[in-house]
C-alpha cells in the first residue's frame, strides 16, 4: 500500500496531462497548416492522425459527462497553477539544461519497460525486439539512459500503454472522462491505469524514500518539458476545456492508428517513430 505521501505524489503526477495534450494539439495544427500551404493545387490524403473518423470522435456524443468533466478540469488546472507549475519553474531555473535533458532521457528509457510489455500483449514481436534493444543499449552504453545512443543507430522511441493494447484488442470507441488528479482520459484508458502502473518500476522498489523521490523527479521532469508550450496553450485555446479534450482524443486516435500501421508494416518503424520525435530531448506526450 502507498503511504499518504505516495498518494500525494500520484495526484501531482497526474496534473501534467492537461498541458501535454495541449502541446500535442499544436503540433497537429502545425502539420495541418503545412499541408494546406503545400497543396493549393492538388489535395493530399489525410494522415492517420486526422482521418475522416476524427470528426465523429470529437462529436458531443463522445463527452456525455461534460458537466462533471469541466468541474474536474477546473479543479486540476488550479492544482497545477498553485503547486506543480511553480515547482517546475524552480527546477527549470536551478537545474542546468544538459543535466535536465539527461534526466528526461533516463525516464524515457524506463518507459521502454511498459512499451515492451504491451508490444508482447499485442503480439508485435518486431517492435518488442526493437524496444528491448533500445532499452538494453541505452541502459548500458547510454549510462542508464542519460544518453540516447539507441536513436543514433536507428532504434527510435516507441509509445505504448495498456489503453492502446485494449484498443488493439477491439475496444476502440470510448467516452471521454476527466479524472480528479489524473486529468484527461477515456473510460478505456481509465480501466488501463492499474496495469500501466504495474508495468513501471515503482511498485517493485522496496525503499519508500527512494521510490517517492524518483516519482517526484519524474513528475517534475514531465511538467518541465511542457513549460515551452504554455504560450501556445494560452493563445490557441478560446475554450481550454474543448481544446484539451480534442487534443487528447486526436492524440489517442493517432496512437491507435499508428499501432495498427506498425503491425501491418512489420518491416519499417522509422517513419512512424520519427513523426513522434521532435528532437533527442523531447518528452513524448502520451500517458
Amino acid at each position: 500500500m502507498l503511504s499518504k505521501s505516495g498518494y500525494l505524489l500520484i495526484f501531482i503526477f497526474s496534473l501534467y496531462f492537461s498541458f501535454a495534450y495541449a502541446a500535442q494539439s499544436q503540433k497537429i495544427v502545425d502539420v495541418s497548416q503545412k499541408k494546406t500551404s503545400a497543396s493549393t493545387t492538388k489535395p493530399e490524403e489525410p494522415t492517420t492522425a486526422l482521418s475522416e473518423d476524427t470528426i465523429d470522435e470529437l462529436s458531443p456524443e463522445v463527452d456525455p459527462h461534460e458537466r462533471f468533466n469541466r468541474d474536474m478540469f477546473r479543479f486540476n488546472e488550479k492544482l497545477d497553477k498553485y503547486i506543480l507549475k511553480p515547482v517546475a519553474k524552480t527546477y527549470d531555473t536551478l537545474v542546468p539544461q544538459p543535466l535536465s535533458n539527461g534526466i528526461n532521457r533516463a525516464f524515457l528509457n524506463l518507459d521502454n519497460i511498459t512499451n515492451i510489455f504491451n508490444d508482447l500483449l499485442q503480439t508485435n514481436f518486431y517492435q518488442a525486439t526493437s524496444d528491448s534493444w533500445r532499452f538494453i543499449v541505452n541502459s548500458t552504453v547510454g549510462i542508464l539512459g542519460l544518453v540516447d545512443v539507441a536513436s543514433k543507430i536507428g532504434l527510435q522511441q516507441n509509445t505504448q500503454d495498456f489503453g492502446l493494447t485494449l484498443a488493439k484488442w477491439g475496444y476502440q470507441k470510448s467516452t471521454y472522462l476527466v479524472l480528479p488528479f489524473f486529468g484527461p482520459r477515456t473510460v478505456r484508458d481509465t480501466l488501463a491505469m492499474p496495469v500501466n502502473y504495474f508495468t513501471t518500476v515503482y511498485p517493485y522498489m522496496k525503499n519508500m524514500r527512494v521510490r517517492n523521490g524518483l516519482y517526484v523527479l519524474d513528475v517534475v521532469n514531465k511538467r518541465v518539458q511542457l513549460l515551452r508550450f504554455e504560450d501556445v496553450y494560452e493563445q490557441m485555446a478560446i475554450d481550454k476545456y474543448v481544446f484539451l479534450r480534442n487534443a487528447y482524443l486526436q492524440r489517442r486516435k493517432y496512437l491507435i492508428g499508428q499501432t495498427a500501421e506498425t503491425e501491418a508494416e512489420d518491416t519499417s518503424p522509422k517513419a512512424d517513430s520519427q513523426t513522434l520525435q521532435e528532437d533527442d530531448d523531447y518528452y513524448y506526450l502520451d500517458e
